[in-house]
């Protein structure tokens, strides 16, 4: 879905799964430094939306998700995956309850096999989901921001600011009161530097929420069952998780980032050594300079000098080995 805010002054699409919004408008330095200011917004409105109704909605998705939601409070913000019977994540829901309504952001295009899996799992429970895509549109408010949120929007507030549902027809508007505008390559260079994990570009087929850092904040130890606890619990009580998430200081001196992908191994063995991992998102930070999420084995050491390709890369831990 094309976001009406392409039109704004220097606005440069997004390609792959964040088509449809702004990478850009034109100076990516200056749009983080505002959004790290507290100022701006970031237009998200590609992103799936979903919510879910009726009075066992909570309770009901509580037998579902990895994250325990059956007495969340109204207005506070959670997070929570749904995982395949083999424990690997399937989809990341990032959730606010407003009292009546579950609401739920979601990776594009992700939306009708999420509802599909939901719809398959109602049963007798009384419940109603609904794809809201079409009409509710995500942005994103920094934290510090003092921008007001509409009084139709419904908020999910976080650390790292406040996601806003709105009404789709209200976004132009929206954006000229909270403007400036800051495309989608901002958001993504702060998500690198908070260390948060993405769905689709820090996961593959076999990752699981150990490797990711997910333990505690999306996936919750004290709860009943839910599809791939099993695998949860053995890693927890049992071992640890063949691969960790790290975040990389990569070579300021080379032109292009490695993109996400690049295999890495360690700098100081031969050059067609053995690989321990890939980098899953680069970016170039407005403070920290080029900077990279990446996967590697649990035991490579953390002050192992690293290469992604021919670009030096240093490790800092952000699941411990």
């Amino acid at each position: 879905m094309k976001s009406p805010l392409l039109s704004l002054p220097g606005a440069v699409p997004a390609e792959g799964v964040d088509e449809g919004v702004a990478a850009h408008y034109g100076d990516l330095f200056r749009e983080q430094r505002a959004l790290a200011d507290g100022t701006g917004f970031v237009d998200l409105s590609h992103r799936g939306v979903v919510t879910v109704t009726g009075e066992d909605r909570l309770s009901w998705l509580h037998l579902l998700l990895t994250q325990h939601v059956s007495d969340l409070p109204a207005g506070q913000a959670t997070e929570a995956l749904i995982l395949s019977a083999n424990g690997h994540i399937e989809h990341a829901l990032y959730l606010v309850d407003d009292g009546t309504t579950v609401w739920a952001h979601v990776e594009p295009d992700t939306q009708e096999a999420l509802i599909a899996y939901l719809e398959s799992m109602k049963f007798f429970y009384r419940v109603e989901v609904a794809d809201r895509t079409a009409d509710i549109a995500l942005v994103h408010l920094p934290a510090g921001s003092i921008a007001a949120p509409p009084a139709d929007a419904v908020v999910r507030e976080t650390p790292y600011g406040r996601d806003l549902f709105l009404p789709r027809a209200d976004l132009e508007s929206f954006a000229e009161q909270a403007a400036p505008a800051a495309g989608l390559l901002a958001y993504e260079a702060l998500r690198v530097e908070h260390h948060l994990p993405r769905v689709g570009f820090e996961t593959d087929h076999r990752t699981i929420p150990h490797e990711l850092g997910w333990i505690g904040t999306a996936v919750h130890l004290q709860k009943g069952c839910y599809r791939g606890q099993e695998t949860v619990a053995r890693v927890q009580n049992l071992g640890k998780p063949p691969r960790r998430l790290v975040f990389l200081h990569l070579d300021g001196s080379e032109v292009h980032l490695p993109p996400a992908g690049t295999e890495l191994r360690v700098a100081d063995e031969a050059p067609d050594g053995r690989k321990i991992g890939f980098i899953t998102t680069s970016v170039r930070h407005h403070e920290l300079g080029p900077v990279a999420l990446a996967l590697v084995k649990r035991n490579v050491p953390l002050d192992a000098p690293l290469l992604a390709d021919t670009t030096a890369a240093a490790q800092e831990a952000v699941v411990e080995p």
